[in-house]
């Protein structure tokens, strides 16, 4: 997909202030310090459209950004390491929840897991989740440039095994640091939202 427009939009803490132009959206899920950041910046080839940070859980709310005028990505909290009070992880649980059950134009959630770890039970959970609301999954798992070969088959092998019960696509492997997979990863986006 040729990327001529991306642009953030805004923050939202509540369902019912995000954009109604009724474009589609994808949504990016994942453990905080996954990389969700990082990738959807190298999948838009701009540096900061979604904001980085070393320090897990900078993402609080629903980030949105319009590409092409054709459709959303949306950025959803971590969920896992950051070091938050038990309340705002509630928060942002609830706020993912809602946006999950109500957005009329989400067309997929691309779960992301951490290639070195391999899937957590809380991404399990999300997986499970997702397909009990019978929205469309993509795993994608992240930061494999700091595997080496025998490390990633390993991981390869680990993923399929934990996600092959369910509706899945994927899992495709990527790396935002030297942009694995951002070709096959477009493919199946383009795919999923039909465009």
């Amino acid at each position: 997909m040729k990327i001529k427009y991306s642009d953030f939009v805004g923050s939202f803490s509540a369902v019912e202030q995000i954009p109604k132009d009724q474009l589609p959206e994808i949504a990016f899920a994942g453990r905080s310090n996954v990389g969700k950041s990082s990738l959807i910046n190298m999948l838009l080839t701009r540096k900061n459209i979604a904001r980085t940070s070393n320090t897990p859980g900078k993402t609080r709310m629903l980030n949105y950004i319009r590409i092409n005028d054709a459709f959303y990505f949306v950025d959803l909290p971590g969920f896992g390491f950051a070091k938050v009070a038990k309340a705002e992880k509630q928060r942002w649980h609830q706020l993912i929840e809602s946006y999950m059950q109500n957005s009329s134009q989400l067309r997929a959630v691309v779960s992301l897991i951490d290639s070195r770890h391999g899937p957590m039970n809380s991404d399990i959970e999300l997986i499970s989740w997702v397909a009990s609301l019978e929205i469309p999954c993509l795993v994608i798992a992240t930061k494999t440039d700091k595997l080496n070969r025998k490390q990633f088959n390993e991981s390869q092998q680990l993923i399929l095994q934990k996600i092959e019960q369910f509706p899945v696509h994927g899992p495709l492997f990527s790396s935002s640091a030297n942009g694995q997979g951002k070709k096959e990863i477009w493919q199946s986006l383009s795919t999923l939202l039909e465009l």
